[in-house]
């Protein structure tokens, strides 16, 4: 060591001819996959359900090129670090605070109740609602803004740490935050006094929807595309008038648990304005106090029985639109959010409100890991164009496929679902879902697998000749025996029970014959059904007619 210099390595490089170990560690649940190999083996021979690495891909006909999932994500931004009361201290605390909990709640009572009726009054008369609200009547909403302030000391945050200035509403007239509690905007509420963008329930809350009226909100109901426009066009109005106050969004549009930083949507950077981005961080060692799956009344109370409750506000440089060159709303979005991220030394993930939504039909079937149905919904929107609520309907469909505790779907569970018999062509769609040749499948897999194939560009138009191959007898419906003829030319030993539970399932208003809509709703829920149907396609020259059509969509 004495003959080295500081730019010496400290370890010496091996001779290029040393051999090198691999080692290859199993994931834990490994075993498990192994069994299911073994008993999916046994049942089926030598077909192996699928697993095949070398499958047909059953949907090349309409435009596959087979399927990639990503894998499941590590971070969970919407759990509640400390749902139970763990440990003696914390006990020991509660018991204590008791006393103090109740003289809390009374403060957070009257303060509430001054608050309404303050509000009230500054309310009182005023019809004009489309213009800034009076001076005056501004002035009487200070008695609710301090009201706020002593509502927060109520839940235990007697003091809170800022850091930064909010820049003048000139300089940005929108703000973004961070959103991790119930807190956050009784605390902007208060410095602030914004203009909020919020969803139309909020309205009806006693007591908060008065008081959120008075702050000019936006109302929009995030799953109606003509509310989201009008927000937009109200942010735009609002944001360009200085005689309305600053407006404040919340761009990630529900709460997380602030270990990372979920997709922003893009209301707040369509005006183009320049936007201050500002971060609100909750210290902790015992009592996580993002509002996570924990019932806002718990969380209340755990709030209630603390000696003090720590919150960091951070004001953050204001991000403008570029001058210099025209920017994208996607951009200005993507570097407020790295701004923010930055300050809160957190990733960046593509979940979403979906996300939360599928989390909580999860929890409600009482699944085991129910963070395991993420499927980081701002990715799949982006690649396949498909809503919230139509994964929550995947989903639905998943789960009565009797998922395992780990949340996988066995060949034969999603058989029966699909009403499907166990033959060649059920085993390719089955593999060429199950993209890990496992003998099981994930919902994640599940829902890329399906919204992947409705995405392939020739998918329309193999529905609409499945239908009108199917009824080539001149009618506009589809009876049952007309179905089981169709399916006869392509799906060998197909027997009057497996025609009938197929029948059912696109007859959904069980009227006995299959109309143009019943099909079409039908492979819109269950679009990998298609593959049913491409055999008979193939044999009618629909390869020929697709890759004219494809031809011509290129040029």
């Amino acid at each position: 060591m004495a003959d080295n210099d500081i730019s010496s390595p400290l370890l010496s490089s091996q001779p290029s001819d040393t051999p090198h170990l691999t080692i290859i560690v199993n994931a834990s649940d490994s075993d498990n996959h192994s069994d299911n190999k073994r008993i999916n083996n046994g049942n089926n021979g030598n077909h192996q359900n699928g697993r095949d690495s070398h499958s047909r891909n059953p949907f090349e006909l309409i435009g596959s090129k087979g399927l990639e999932v990503p894998g499941p994500a590590t971070v969970d931004p919407f759990r509640n670090e400390t749902p139970t009361i763990d440990g003696l201290y914390e006990w020991v605390k509660i018991v204590v605070c008791l006393p103090i909990a109740a003289v809390r709640l009374v403060i957070f009572g009257v303060c509430l109740l001054v608050g309404f009726l303050a509000t009230k009054l500054a309310l009182e008369g005023w019809k004009d609602k489309q213009n800034p609200l009076p001076r005056w009547r501004s002035r009487i909403m200070w008695v609710t803004r301090v009201c706020a302030r002593f509502i927060l000391f109520s839940f235990g945050y007697h003091w809170i740490r800022r850091k930064g200035k909010p820049a003048p509403r000139e300089t940005a007239p929108i703000v973004v935050s961070n959103h991790v509690s119930f807190i956050e905007p009784i605390f902007y509420f208060y410095e602030l006094f914004p203009t909020i963008v919020a969803a139309e329930s909020h309205d009806s809350i006693p007591f908060v929807g008065t008081i959120i009226r008075a702050m000019q909100v936006i109302y929009v109901n995030r799953f109606s595309p003509s509310s989201r426009k009008h927000a937009v066009n109200e942010i735009k109005r609002k944001a360009s008038c200085d005689g309305f106050p600053r407006l404040l969004l919340f761009p990630e549009g529900t709460t997380t648990n602030g270990s990372a930083l979920i997709s922003f949507q893009l209301g707040a950077f369509i005006p183009g304005y320049p936007i201050q981005p500002v971060v609100v961080r909750y210290p902790y060692v015992h009592f996580d106090q993002s509002w996570g799956n924990i019932s806002l009344a718990k969380l209340m109370f755990r709030m209630f029985t603390q000696f003090h409750n720590f919150m960091e506000v951070e004001y953050l440089p204001v991000v403008s639109p570029l001058t210099n060159r025209k920017e994208s709303i996607i951009h200005l979005a993507e570097r407020t959010s790295h701004a923010i991220a930055t300050a809160l030394n957190v990733t960046e993930t593509s979940h979403s409100y979906g996300d939360l939504m599928l989390l909580t039909k999860a929890l409600q079937s009482r699944q085991e890991k129910p963070s395991s149905y993420m499927v980081e919904m701002a990715r799949v929107e982006s690649l396949f164009h498909i809503s919230s609520l139509e994964a929550v309907d995947f989903l639905d469909k998943f789960l009565s496929m009797n998922p395992d505790p780990s949340g996988c779907v066995r060949f034969y569970d999603f058989l029966s679902v699909l009403r499907l018999k166990a033959c060649a062509l059920s085993e390719e769609i089955f593999a060429f879902i199950d993209v890990e040749k496992n003998g099981t499948i994930t919902f994640k897999q599940f829902l890329f697998g399906s919204a992947h194939v409705m995405k392939q560009p020739l998918f329309r138009q193999a529905c609409e000749s499945s239908f009108t191959e199917c009824t080539a007898g001149g009618n506009d419906y589809l009876l049952e025996h007309e179905l089981g003829d169709f399916f006869g030319r392509g799906i060998p030993d197909l027997n009057a029970g497996d025609v009938h539970g197929l029948f059912n399932l696109f007859d959904s208003d069980n009227d006995g014959k299959i109309s143009k809509d019943d099909f079409d709703s039908c492979l819109r829920k269950n679009p990998l059904l298609i593959a049913l149907f491409l055999p008979c396609l193939l044999h009618k020259g629909f390869s020929e007619t697709g890759v004219r059509t494809l031809e011509g969509m290129v040029l």
